[in-house]
């Protein structure tokens, strides 16, 4: 039995739904579904089971820029994630560990 606890990486995407009129949107009307579930796919494509988890999150406050996606350990927040995004993230990010820059979360109201 292992003595680590926890996850090499753990990826949390908001699953938050709001009814469709609301001002800030939801990121599960954005698709986070389909890229939560491509996450999970590459994560046991890639045996990494038991080491990187992809988890669904309640709101995480971010749905005007959702699909909201947080990687930790690292507490790397990214934008606007679609599908076709996933497989670059997951590459260059939990494989690589660099952060895709253009698709990181900056704060609101401030430039890239």
């Amino acid at each position: 039995m292992s003595d680590r606890v926890g996850f090499d990486k753990h990826i949390f995407v908001c699953m938050n739904e709001r009814r469709p009129e609301h001002s800030r949107g939801c990121c599960l009307a954005k698709g986070s579904a389909a890229v939560r579930a491509r996450f999970k796919t590459l994560v046991a494509e890639h045996g990494l089971t038991g080491r990187v988890r992809a988890n669904e999150a309640g709101c995480l406050d971010m749905c005007e820029q959702g699909v909201a996606v947080v990687v930790y350990p690292e507490a790397v927040w990214y934008a606007a994630v679609t599908v076709e995004d996933v497989d670059r993230i997951f590459h260059e990010h939990i494989l690589g560990g660099r952060v895709v820059e253009d698709k990181r979360m900056h704060p609101q109201g401030k430039d890239d």
